[in-house]
């Protein structure tokens, strides 16, 4: 069997001198780990760099820490789409930085990554408790959000100007490459300066951590709406509710609230392919469904069914440089409409699209419990001198990975658990492909 090597070594600005202020006593050490892989069946081709089994930094206050906290200034920025969940991170940090550590001094970056760029003229806010002690009772960002690239040295040139020595970046996939990125020229220009990432996408699907802050919230809120659209659809002769939320590349927020709340009857991906005409195809399993129980519950993806267009136009991409995804919701009650209105069959269609709705409103107390566990770790791997990581929640333990081993997009596997979870809970076939 071919051995494959990993590095979850976290990299260190250097020798921690300064005693920590915690007086509890209680510390973690670098040397307490987890294993990575817990199954038996792959405990042999996992291995690390020096051929020991893998395992993973745990997170945790450190009894020595590097910087000397009255003398130190923490900058935080939030980047990407909004999410619940990101005032309870901001606060967190936040707190934990100025109450346990002493940091007085911290700083927050408007509307993402242009409030480094000067061209763009975005002031800088003065954290403190009094501002962020009621904000996670909100939803969005205080700090405001941005998305698409910015030059990585004009940001170090920012940071460096401002004599910040840490920076928590909080955002998903796309942030977590740009605080890598930033991380780089950090070290390329040997400065002592800390990248903290902590993971945020409402999807759930960044690589390795099992779960982003954020998709709790989604998760309820989506089931609030599946409910409705339960009732609209029993509410009339063959009426058919239809729900897109979201979900780009994964869906892991409509198959958990599929499960979650289990009126859906046919739940549309992006990891799962389906036709829309044939025998097999969607709109006869509908039709059979409607002539068999008179109703119907459709949730789609965002992202599911991209095939189904006409891709020989270039794609266009978004700030993000993501390609730019077509309107599945809209394009399936089009044609689900048109399909009927050509049989004999009437139908009741109401569409529901709840993502803006759902991303804005603040995080339940799920989210909140865990955004401040994120943000408390967080800092004390930031006072610790440890750069280029984030900490994220993996095997049901707190813990270290370096940004590289997260960036990477997590998908709902189509033979897996999940997937087969869904599909006998909704009855739906496990292909519609002619």
């Amino acid at each position: 069997m071919k051995t494959e090597t990993y590095d979850f070594e976290i990299q260190s600005l250097g020798e921690r001198m300064v005693p920590s202020p915690d007086p509890s006593g209680y510390f973690t050490s670098d040397e307490k780990k987890v294993l990575f892989n817990i199954r038996q069946n792959n405990y042999d081709a996992l291995k690390d760099s020096n051929g020991l089994p893998l395992s993973v930094e745990v997170a945790g206050p450190r009894e020595m820490i590097y910087f000397d906290p009255p003398k130190t200034k923490a900058a935080i920025v939030t980047c990407g789409g909004l999410c619940p969940g990101i005032n309870d991170v901001i606060r967190a940090v936040v707190m934990q930085l100025y109450y346990f550590y002493g940091v007085k001094n911290i700083i927050g970056i408007r509307y993402g990554l242009q409030g480094f760029i000067p061209q763009y003229g975005h002031e800088i806010v003065e954290l403190s408790p009094h501002l962020v002690e009621n904000i996670h009772s909100i939803g969005g960002s205080i700090l405001s959000s941005s998305r698409g690239n910015q030059n990585i040295e004009e940001i170090v040139d920012s940071i460096c100007r401002m004599n910040v020595a840490i920076l928590f970046c909080i955002g998903g996939d796309g942030t977590m490459r740009a605080a890598e990125h930033i991380t780089e020229e950090i070290t390329r220009r040997r400065l002592n300066i800390s990248v903290i990432g902590i993971p945020k996408t409402i999807d759930n699907d960044l690589n390795l951590i099992d779960k982003t802050f954020g998709f709790d919230t989604a998760i309820s809120e989506v089931v609030k709406v599946i409910k409705c659209s339960h009732v609209e659809a029993k509410g009339a002769p063959r009426g058919i509710g239809l729900v897109k939320i979201m979900g780009r590349q994964s869906g892991h927020i409509a198959a958990n609230a599929a499960l979650a709340q289990n009126d859906v009857n046919y739940v549309l991906i992006p990891e799962v392919s389906f036709d829309l005409t044939g025998e097999k195809g969607f709109f006869k399993v509908l039709e059979r469904r409607l002539q068999y129980r008179g109703h119907a519950v459709i949730l789609v993806a965002e992202g599911a069914g991209q095939d189904l267009f006409d891709r020989t136009a270039h794609a266009a991409r978004d700030a993000s440089g993501n390609i730019k995804l077509r309107d599945i919701g809209l394009y399936l009650k089009e044609q689900i409409d048109n399909y009927f209105d050509s049989t004999t069959m009437k139908i009741n269609l109401k569409y529901i699209d709840p993502s803006y709705i759902i991303r804005s409103v603040p995080a339940n107390a799920s989210d909140s419990l865990y955004c401040a566990v994120l943000g408390q770790y967080a800092v004390h791997a930031a006072l610790a001198g440890k750069t280029g990581m984030v900490v994220g929640l993996y095997n049901n333990e707190y813990v270290h990975f370096p940004i590289k081993a997260v960036t990477t997009r997590k998908k709902v596997d189509p033979n897996g658990n999940l997937w087969m979870r869904v599909l006998d809970a909704t009855g739906q076939p496990v292909s519609m492909k002619n």
